[in-house]
């Protein structure tokens, strides 16, 4: 525990400006996607509105997916994305599509929550609180944290192939890139479960204050 405490300490301190650079990338993206919502026209919200409404009804009527395939489809996902990112950091043109995917993963975020609230005000800060937040949690981390080491790993792929003099040891950086995804699995397990197995009763609960 204290050498993987360590290993962490190390490497946040040598790579402290890729993770600042990839987290305003992140909260750039949420307030981006915030300020999208209210550049839609009164018909598109009229029409989000009723497709959400429709859920929503659903959701209070307590007609769920069921949990486990629910699970399957949430950890299906997010390992794709994981998964994604992950061969992009081992392809030398895949690092900007990193930074895009991150931006966009922080801008529906900021459009599912500043819609929520858009529309409900007060009930639609309370929706998001238990439906987004949750499994965002763990989701967050896991992203920007996977993101920051494929950027890292891809630049150090970058000065070995075309800085002269540059001898970096590729072999163990692949594996300790590899194993960090690995990591990250643990979190995207950690939030579908929640979303699978909590968040239906939590928006349940909540629209059933509202619906008082």
């Amino acid at each position: 525990m204290k050498k993987l405490k360590q290993f962490c300490l190390y490497h946040i301190r040598e790579n402290s400006s890729i993770y600042l650079f990839t987290t305003v990338l992140f909260l750039m993206g949420v307030i981006f996607g915030a300020i999208v919502v209210n550049s839609l026209n009164l018909e598109q919200k009229q029409d989000l509105y009723f497709y959400l409404n429709r859920f929503f009804g659903q959701v209070a009527a307590g007609e769920f997916v069921s949990k486990n395939e629910m699970f399957q489809q949430s950890l299906v996902h997010n390992l794709k994305y994981l998964g994604f990112i992950w061969v992009l950091g081992i392809s030398i043109i895949g690092l900007p599509v990193v930074l895009v995917l991150l931006f966009l993963k922080g801008m529906m975020i900021g459009f599912t929550v500043g819609f929520l609230v858009n529309q409900m005000q007060l009930h639609g800060f309370l929706l998001s609180f238990v439906s987004v937040l949750p499994q965002n949690v763990f989701l967050i981390p896991a992203f920007i944290i996977l993101s920051t080491i494929s950027i890292s790993f891809s630049l150090k792929v970058i000065r070995q192939q075309f800085v002269k003099g540059v001898h970096e040891p590729i072999s163990s950086a692949f594996l300790r890139y590899s194993l960090s995804t690995v990591w990250m699995t643990l979190f995207v397990m950690a939030a579908s479960g929640f979303e699978a197995y909590m968040s239906p009763y939590l928006m349940k609960s909540i629209l059933t204050f509202i619906n008082k």
